[in-house]
């Protein structure tokens, strides 16, 4: 056990926590690899033992799928009836959510948790049910198999061929209280399977041949048991963390690899790497960032920080750990996340003066603090003469180039002394010796301050001997007249010591806390800034300038439009055209929802960064970055900042997005709702009207000394009268149905009788065209409104009639759509000139006509009344050109089960439609 002092505020989030599931119910997930493998059995007998006990058991929905064992379990536990919803003519039995609330029992059993819901339940999902007894204290058992989690639908899709429609969030699956493991091997679940106690009858036997064959059942039952191992392996990381647990416990064999600072920290890498994909486990990779570290020559930390990028590449879990020694930071990495193999490359030959300092090697420092830790050395891989002689000038360059700056830093701290001495010197006559010493100490603080610990020391030793050495009796000379001085000497060298390495230690300490700190202020600013845009161009302005500000360079951002285009910032106008970033690239970036350009394996020598703007519904563009420094894209950290800084844009982006289709759809509504008024006001306004200028010209047409040309008059008076009326009445449709007043009046009936119907009200206009009837006998019977139906087949044959020549075909016809579409398909079709090219779907939206200035009558409405009422009855329809000319409008209309007909009433094979 750890004794550290744990963490006042993850003490408070943690009884918050705890406080919070206390109100909340228990979760228990049954949870196997298929169908037949125990689940339901398995809790129902535990459901049944706690019965026993005196809780407060119900079965909320169990499915037994006729299996007899089962449903012996089930029949002595209390039972909720299911509550039954009307589906398209059908009573679908569904889970009683309000019931189970009513009854509000200590345990409710809920079988198959990623079930759908019918249409017209509170929730589309049962396990949306589940969270809601959940939030209401009533604990919940149900079952789950591993197809219906949502991470391995395509996974067990390309095993299983099956791709299953009923899926459950792993989040959801992850907050379960209790997971239970109901195993069985293949072998037994298929005999189990072949004696019916799987599926019964023909579904056993189409089951054997497609989902449960021997080698999808060993797949699933593998992804099952890896799924409920990470489940376990979760559980076991929070209780660790909650106990503050310091030893690693080997419950994974998962490997954590230390990078350092040589060259042959790669050839680490990949043996790290290779050793995970033998043991098919997860590993991490970390590089501790140490004072010592931190002041290498740039190319040498560019060259470490591609070696982190490597680690993330090979899939290791990478991170830079700044601290002050690397044996701490590795162990409590390890203990942290439970690593329990710590891979380190092979140790070069330690420098005399370490060897002389007896300095402890890391692989014994680790072996020491944690000796439940697997220590795997790694031998670097052989090198070809020449890259072995090519990195031999390269560490050398690199070894110089340190050993300068350490002269450089050391030198710095000499001087320093020398000049608090210099100055000290023509003081010694006003102080005491003890303030000269101050003088002193505050010097080796300075020096730890600004050039480290190293150079600390240094001057602790020099401020020691040159205190001795001009201002102790006898001065101009290191001897001491004194003994006691040798304690001040003493003391003031551990100070100095002292001093140098707690202002070395906390001054990189502050340095990390600062830029953490200022990392998540300009989070922290960035969120608030986005949360009070409204409009896409305030979201632009705020994100530009905080990421332009965050990489000390450029800034900008592509956004999507309303036909997915990109479009770029106004800012880039701004830019010379050689600065500009690459709009292709910010394209590939969206497609491919991966970052792409500087410090990437796309287009690496780009100068611009892209990065995909992830949010929850979709990508809403694309952020392009030019920074001063290519090592900030390099950070693991810095990385992650702007991954989330990209994330926190795109939420951002597609709230607006939303608030704007809002504001779009609330003026549609609006104008819709005034035009519906308008056509109804007017419809019926104009009904009366129409119907005294019928009746006046048919009145005018019974007057016997009516002369011919006034009588020819009175007949084109009562032809107009009736396509206005016509006109008329579509309004007033369309406004009906608009308002939702329309009810559909359903009866089973065939198909050829709402054609015939039709036919025989159209008789008049027909008689100048060839009519052709293509309905076969033995079609099954449709769930329509008859009024409605008819309505649609004359407005689509009077649109054919209108827009076609005389003497000209019209054919209709029926048949039946392939079988796994359960519909029929209804046509009619003329060979006049079609429909107008790329405007077959628009043609149904309303006052929309197939040629907008025509002397053709009508005001486009005829075809978004038949949309509307085909929708109305669950179908489709759309409009299509034929091959050789003409046009053919296709009814969709879903099949169901209708009832049986009595003995006597079936019609008979081959009889002609009714017309």
């Amino acid at each position: 056990m750890s004794d550290e002092r744990p963490n006042p505020d993850a003490l408070l989030a943690q009884i918050r926590e705890q406080e919070s599931a206390e109100q909340r119910g228990r979760l228990r997930i049954y949870f196997g690899s298929s169908a037949g493998v125990g689940k339901t059995f398995a809790m129902l007998q535990v459901a049944r033992k706690l019965m026993a006990e005196g809780r407060d058991v119900l079965a909320g929905v169990v499915v037994t799928h006729g299996r007899s064992e089962t449903q012996a379990l089930l029949d002595g536990l209390p039972q909720l009836p299911l509550r039954e919803l009307e589906y398209r003519g059908k009573k679908l039995p569904e889970f009683d959510l309000d019931g189970v609330l009513a009854r509000r029992p200590s345990l409710v059993l809920v079988d198959e948790l990623a079930h759908s819901n019918a249409p017209g339940s509170r929730h589309p999902k049962r396990w949306q049910d589940v969270e809601e007894l959940l939030a209401r204290g009533i604990d919940v058992y149900s079952t789950l198999n591993v197809q219906h989690l949502e991470s391995l639908n395509d996974v067990v899709g390309g095993i299983t061929g099956v791709r299953v429609q009923e899926t459950l969030p792993d989040t959801f699956f992850d907050r379960a209280d209790e997971v239970v493991m109901v195993d069985t091997p293949a072998d037994e679940l298929l005999a189990r399977l072949a004696a019916g106690k799987v599926y019964m009858g023909p579904q056993a036997q189409r089951a054997a041949q497609n989902f449960f064959r021997k080698g999808n059942l060993m797949a699933l039952r593998e992804l099952a048991l890896r799924r409920t191992a990470d489940r376990v392996e979760d559980d076991v990381q929070a209780w660790r963390s909650n106990e503050r647990v310091a030893q690693v416990w080997k419950t994974e064999a998962a490997i954590l690899c230390a990078i350092g600072p040589s060259p042959a920290a790669e050839s680490v890498l990949r043996s790290a790497a290779q050793l995970a994909q033998q043991l098919n486990v997860s590993w991490h990779a970390v590089y501790v960032e140490t004072p010592a570290l931190q002041r290498l020559p740039d190319a040498q930390r560019d060259r470490i920080l591609r070696t982190v990028r490597l680690a993330h590449e090979l899939g290791a879990q990478t991170a830079v750990l700044p601290a002050q020694d690397l044996a701490p930071a590795l162990l409590a990495y390890a203990r942290e996340h439970n690593l329990s193999k710590l891979v380190l490359g092979r140790s070069e030959s330690r420098s005399a003066w370490r060897r002389w300092l007896g300095a402890v090697p890391l692989q014994q420092q680790l072996a020491e603090g944690a000796p439940e830790l697997d220590l795997i050395t790694v031998a670097a891989a052989a090198l070809s003469p020449a890259r072995r002689a090519a990195a031999t000038s390269q560490e050398a360059e690199e070894r110089e180039l340190q050993w300068q700056q350490l002269a450089g830093r050391y030198g710095l701290a000499a001087l320093a002394c020398a000049a608090t001495a210099l100055i000290s010197w023509p003081l010694q006559l006003a102080f005491d010796q003890s303030n000269i010493v101050m003088l002193f100490l505050l010097t080796v603080a300075g020096v730890a301050l600004r050039l480290g610990r190293g150079p600390a020391v240094l001057a602790s030793f020099l401020s020691v001997g040159l205190f001795d050495f001009f201002f102790v009796q006898p001065k101009l000379s290191f001897a001491v007249s004194d003994v006691q001085y040798l304690l001040t000497f003493a003391v003031m060298l551990v100070v100095g010591l002292v001093i140098g390495q707690l202002t070395a230690g906390l001054r990189y300490q502050a340095r990390v806390s600062a830029e953490r700190e200022a990392r998540s202020r300009a989070l922290f600013e960035l969120t608030s800034d986005l949360a009070g845009a409204l409009q896409t161009e305030a979201v632009l302005q705020v994100a530009e300038g905080a990421l332009a500000e965050e990489v000390h360079g450029e800034a900008l951002l592509y956004v999507l439009d309303l036909n997915d285009d990109l479009q770029p910032s106004p800012r880039q106008a701004n830019l010379a055209l050689a600065d500009q970033p690459d709009a292709g690239t910010a394209r590939w970036a969206l497609d491919h929802g991966q970052a792409a350009g500087l410090s990437t394996d796309t287009l690496a020598g780009s100068a611009w960064f892209y990065l995909p703007l992830q949010a929850p519904m979709r990508t809403r563009g694309v952020l392009a970055l030019k920074p001063k420094s290519s090592r900030s894209l390099m950070l693991p950290e810095l990385r992650a900042q702007l991954e989330t800084y990209g994330r926190i844009i795109g939420q951002a982006l597609e709230r607006v997005h939303y608030v704007e289709v809002a504001q779009q759809a609330l003026v549609h509504i609006e104008g819709e709702r005034l035009r519906n008024s308008l056509l109804s006001a007017l419809s019926h306004d104009l009904r009366t009207p129409l119907a005294g200028l019928y009746g006046l010209a048919q009145t005018l047409d019974r007057t016997p000394a009516l002369p011919p040309q006034a009588r020819e008059l009175s007949a084109a008076l009562q032809q107009q009268a009736q396509r206005i009326s016509a006109m008329v009445n579509n309004l007033l449709d369309m406004a009906r149905l608009q308002s939702g007043a329309v009810r559909l009046n359903p009866q089973w009936q065939p198909v050829e009788e709402a054609v015939g119907t039709a036919l025989q009200a159209l008789q008049p206009a027909l008689a100048g065209h060839a009519l052709q009837l293509d309905i076969p006998a033995g079609l099954p019977l449709l769930n329509l409104d008859a009024a409605l139906m008819e309505r649609v087949l004359c407005n689509l044959i009077e649109n054919a009639l209108k827009y076609t020549p005389p003497d000209s075909r019209l054919r209709i016809s029926a048949e039946l759509a392939p079988a796994s579409e359960q519909a029929l398909l209804l046509r009619v079709a003329d060979n006049g000139p079609g429909l107008p090219p790329g405007r077959e779907e628009q043609l149904f939206a309303k006052f929309s006509r197939g040629e907008r200035e025509s002397s053709t009558p009508g005001v486009g409405l005829g075809l978004a009344i038949c949309r509307a009422i085909v929708q109305a009855h669950g179908g489709q329809i759309h409009g299509e050109n034929l091959p050789g000319g003409g046009a053919c409008f296709v009814i969709r209309l879903p099949l169901g089960e209708p009832p049986a007909l009595p003995a006597g009433d079936e019609p008979e094979p081959g009889a002609d439609p009714v017309l």
